[in-house]
This record gives C-alpha cells, structure tokens and sequence, in this order.
C-alpha cells in the first residue's frame, strides 16, 4: 500500500503592527502592514480568518516563522501556538489588514498581545480562509453572533447587496460595547445586552422570538458553542431551513480555552450534527 504523503504545513507570511485602537472597553483593532503583504487577498467572502502564531516563551524564531522547519526540528513545546482570528477588513491599496481582538485583560493569548502590541512589532500568521458571504439569492438573511462574531458580522452587512433584507442580532456585555456599523438602507443591527444573563441567552431567545420574513433565508450565526448549538436546533428542527443555508460555527466554548475545545471541536460538532439530523 502505498504511503500517504506527509501533510505539509502551511507557508507563513510576515507582517508587522502598524498602528492599534481601542474600539470598545472589550475590543482592540490591530492594524497589520508592511512588504510581507504583498501577495495578500481575499476571495469574496466575509469570514475571512487568519491564524495568528506566537512563539513559545524561550524560542526566539525569526518572522515569518518557518512553521514546516520548526515542527521538523524542534520538540512539539517549542511550536508555535496559533489563535483564529476574523479579517475585519483588508485595505490592498494601502495594504492594510485589520483584525478586531476581544480582550478581557490578562486573560488569553491574543488578547493580552492585543493590548500591548506596539508598531514596527513583528507578527507571523497562516491563511486566509473562509467559506461565507451574503448570497444574493436569498430573500432575506439572519445574521446573529456574540463579541466574538461581531467582526464577521459586520464584515457581512457592509458587503450586503441594496435592498437586503437583514435581520442582524449581535449580543455584547452592554451599552459601551456597540458599535458603529456601516449597513444597507433600511438594516439596523439589534443590540442584545447581556448583563448579569449567560452567555448566549438574550441572542438565542431573539432569534426564536423573531418572526420570519417569507421566503429563503441564508443564516450566518456564530459565537460560544453553546447557544449556536441552541439555535442551531431551533433553525433546523423548527423552522426547517437546509443545511446548505446555514453558516453556523462554535468559535469557543464556555469553561474550555482556545486549546481544549480546539481539541474536542470536530467531535462535539459532529455528534451535535448526528442528534440533531436524527431528530429531524
């Protein structure tokens, strides 16, 4: 039987910080630039996500990092740690990529990195990827997505064809956590604050409280894993709305770091999908 190749890690390109800004209490805008942008583009969609690596601490690699040497040569501990994050726009004139970063202080990877980067500092980051954006088929879209979602969210409502007919639900903390969001005529984004509520609770309740529109809908909802599993349910089981309609992803998971629910993600998602496609 013949070998299967060995996967090959995807090639690095190199940025650095440009400038940083305080958008809200609880998020930091990174504005990357530089040469190593060069070659940089998107594809249409508007989740494009990068994959942010940071070194070990005591490993002291030159950007880009040559992730296929280092995790040739160098024990797993020294590899670097990547952390997903959404393009929140991409400037190729001034080739400028923008990439909004929830912090809640010392908490985390990215975030605290978020907080102190400084211009001129270096970065390293994979991609991009994606798989989403508004079609121009459907007759209405839902949009709905915690903090973490927000800048896909509103990536998607600024590229939203005129005319759209948007239902947008975004759940923050509160009041100083919304933001200015530039959307199609008629299209307004509901603020869901949660407060002292669970995460998840006020947008899962939205969602299942709003009366559909007639017609197709192509839905985007993204966020803690637990309530888009909630709603999830809902738009299957309940409103019957296809898979291939559905945009739906666990970005991160109540009680678990970025690391541990990585580890468990696929499996979680795909016994998520076996319950429920059963009970349809």
């Amino acid at each position: 039987m013949a070998e299967r190749p060995a996967r090959q890690a995807p090639k690095a390109q190199g940025a650095h910080v440009v400038r940083t800004e305080r958008i809200t209490p609880h998020m930091v805008r990174v504005v990357l630039g530089g040469a190593g942008l060069a070659g940089f583009g998107l594809s249409g969609f508007t989740d494009h996500y990068v994959k942010l690596c940071f070194a070990p601490e005591g490993a002291d690699y030159a950007h880009p990092f040559d992730m296929a040497r280092i995790r040739e040569e160098q024990p797993r501990e020294l590899w670097p740690t990547t952390r997903t994050y959404t393009v929140r726009s991409w400037d190729p004139v001034a080739r400028e990529l923008a990439i909004d970063f929830v912090v809640h202080g010392d908490e985390g990877l990215a975030g605290p990195w978020a907080m102190r980067a400084v211009p001129g500092e270096q970065v390293t980051f994979l991609g991009p990827g994606g798989g989403y954006g508004p079609d121009t088929s459907a007759d209405w879209h839902l949009l709905a997505g915690d903090e973490s979602a927000l800048p896909a969210v509103a990536a998607a409502l600024e590229q939203m064809p005129a005319g759209a007919v948007v239902h947008a639900f975004v759940e923050v903390a509160d009041a100083a956590e919304e933001q200015k969001i530039v959307t199609p005529d008629g299209v307004e984004v509901t603020w869901l604050h949660r407060g002292e509520r669970p995460v998840g609770e006020a947008l899962t309740a939205a969602v299942k409280e709003l009366e559909f529109p007639a017609g197709e809908v192509q839905a985007f909802v993204h966020g803690e894993a637990g309530f888009v599993k909630e709603i999830r349910r809902h738009l299957r089981l309940e409103r019957k709305i296809p898979l291939d309609r559905l945009s739906i992803s666990g970005y991160w998971r109540l009680g678990q770091n970025d690391d541990a629910w990585r580890s468990v993600k696929r499996e979680w998602n795909a016994q998520v999908e076996r319950e429920q496609e059963s009970a349809a």
